[in-house]
């Protein structure tokens, strides 16, 4: 009798688990069912905040539902990325960074969520090049004669940035770290007067995404001496990559994912996923984003999600190394 009892049991806590989990598959199976909110934990205007809506506006085509970005700036991403990390891990709620979320995370190990166990990757999506550019009465018209100015001027060169841990200023730490070089850092609230002032002359060099360097070295107000990307950049034939210009081994470029809150299910990442990557590989959306400065990409969840690690491992030896501290 007691045998029979615990059969039953046995097949009525499995029923259970059948229909919990065909519950949890259907679910997955409708969505999206409502709008998805892209959170982008930076202001409106600037690269990220472009191409999350670029692909807001896509995933909206795709599922047939509202997905809508909504943009909470504040301490170097943080803001944003506390919402993302604390959300429903329904799908409904995801976030839309770049390597500032590493870079964050690497140099303040006391936030509010963990950069990796709070989160889900979906892809990575783009790679931001960055472009050196000098101002133009500096005496160096190829990136070796520029080493070899700052080599002779030791700590008399001046670079600017966006701030302390922003990308333009590690990428010049890379670069002095890997040339042997020395400049000044001069940390600004934005990219943008730091190239005002490399036109002005009160800088003499800067690290810069490469749109907004673009229009300043068309109009001759900035010279380009080379650029970070592998090869190089079609809208730039003429500039040169570090390695054609005899500088191998240089690795830096910011870069944009996606993520959502941890314990998001598999079938939604997937499904993410899937439709990220597909709308990656059109010919449209490559070409625009090209034509914003941006290398395509596009990776498994997996892929990002070791990425991603290594890249927070990575600044986090870097800053400790060169004593690269938030102000």
């Amino acid at each position: 009798m007691r045998s029979h009892k615990m059969q039953f049991c046995v097949h009525a806590a499995a029923l259970v688990i059948v229909a919990h989990f065909a519950f949890a598959m259907n679910a997955c199976a409708a969505y999206p069912e409502r709008p998805i909110r892209i959170v982008v934990p930076v202001s409106p205007g600037g690269g990220n905040d472009i191409v999350a809506r670029l692909l807001a506006q896509r995933l909206t085509d795709k599922f047939g539902t509202q997905v809508v970005v909504d943009n909470r700036p504040g301490a170097s991403t943080a803001i944003g990325s506390e919402i993302v990390a604390h959300a429903n891990p329904d799908g409904y709620t995801i976030m839309f960074h770049s390597a500032t979320f590493a870079i964050n995370a690497a140099m303040h190990p006391k936030l509010a969520f963990d950069p990796i166990k709070d989160f889900a990757p979906i892809s990575l999506i783009a790679r931001v090049p960055q472009l050196l550019v000098v101002n133009p009465g500096v005496p160096a018209k190829t990136l070796a004669e520029f080493i070899a100015l700052a080599k002779a001027r030791p700590g008399q060169l001046n670079f600017g940035s966006s701030g302390v841990g922003s990308s333009p200023h590690l990428a010049m730490e890379v670069f002095m770290d890997l040339t042997g070089t020395s400049f000044n850092h001069v940390p600004y609230k934005g990219t943008a007067p730091a190239i005002a002032d490399v036109i002005a002359g009160q800088l003499q060099v800067v690290f810069d995404a490469i749109p907004p360097a673009l229009a300043y070295v068309r109009a001759g107000r900035v010279r380009p001496l080379v650029v970070s990307s592998a090869k190089r950049f079609p809208l730039l034939p003429d500039v040169p990559t570090f390695t054609e210009a005899g500088v191998t081994g240089y690795d830096f470029a910011s870069w944009f994912g996606i993520l959502a809150p941890a314990r998001t299910s598999s079938v939604v990442i997937a499904t993410l996923n899937r439709e990220v990557m597909a709308i990656m590989q059109t010919a449209e959306m490559r070409e625009r984003l090209t034509d914003l400065g941006l290398e395509p990409l596009g990776t498994t969840p997996q892929d990002y999600g070791r990425f991603l690690q290594a890249e927070i491992t990575r600044w986090r030896s870097f800053m400790q190394r060169h004593d690269i501290r938030s102000l």
